[in-house]
């Protein structure tokens, strides 16, 4: 087994090799999380090493549920072996599947139709949206879902709206009118959102490596986006649910995957 991580652009390299070869399979993988941003974040590149952004080690990708029994078999070619833990069998992890490459030291995450962590993200239909990645909307999703949010998601939010604009389409574009309606239906996932692009807003003055025009621009996207999600008319679901607040817990539990070879 192979003990030196291999680096961050190895691993985005790796991503890619993946993705091509599940279109070659007529299978659309898409990569998620970190990496996605970053490989979406190429004029931004050098806001990794200002906010000490370490890469992470591992790579998550998404699909749609009916190509699930043909992921072994593909991930088997591309040197990966699957793996199991009770999590995975009969908790939140179901919907996902693990593989190891362990002659490089890396593993794949890859979930079927839907993430499943703190709230749900649903992909159907929304796969063809963007390539290699998940749209910049569901990946930013991905990211203020995260109810005990750490600094690196804090980070990859302030890249990822740095370099792109804030509309109402998905082409190369964080689609607020998406994102809006969505939470409009949710209050939990809203209240969770709401709270990580303010705590995002109050971490821009932690990194002084930020120039002042870095922080404008993401200070006032993310004034946008709160703004969007303020004023979009919400569901009565989402109304008999802002009754009752806090003091219900509003989010998922996320299980640790034990993950072995």
């Amino acid at each position: 087994m192979a003990t030196n991580q291999a680096s961050g652009a190895e691993f985005i390299e790796e991503a890619l090799r993946i993705v091509k070869k599940g279109e070659e399979k007529k299978i659309p993988l898409r990569l998620m999380g970190g990496f996605a941003i970053r490989l979406h974040s190429p004029n931004n590149e050098h806001l990794y090493e200002a906010l000490d952004r370490k890469p992470a080690y591992d790579l998550d990708f998404v699909t749609y549920g009916k190509h699930r029994p043909l992921m072994k078999k593909l991930f088997a070619d591309l040197g990966y072996t699957p793996m199991v833990s009770m999590a995975l069998l009969f908790g939140t992890g179901k919907n996902r599947a693990v593989y190891k490459d362990e002659n490089h030291n890396r593993s794949v995450d890859v979930f079927f139709d839907k993430l499943e962590m703190c709230h749900a993200i649903e992909f159907k239909d929304r796969l063809e949206l963007d390539y290699p990645t998940i749209s910049l909307s569901d990946l930013l999703l991905q990211k203020i879902q995260i109810c005990q949010i750490n600094e690196k998601d804090i980070k990859d939010v302030m890249i990822l709206l740095r370099e792109h604009q804030i509309g109402e389409t998905d082409k190369e574009t964080v689609n607020i009118v998406y994102i809006a309606k969505l939470l409009a239906r949710d209050w939990g996932f809203w209240y969770s959102s709401v709270s990580n692009l303010k705590k995002t807003k109050e971490f821009l003055a932690e990194y002084k490596n930020l120039t002042d025009a870095d922080r404008e621009d993401i200070e006032k996207k993310i004034t946008r986006i709160a703004k969007a999600l303020e004023d979009e008319p919400k569901s009565v679901q989402w109304k008999l649910r802002s009754k009752i607040g806090t003091s219900k817990r509003w989010y998922t539990e996320v299980e640790e995957l034990v993950r072995y070879g």
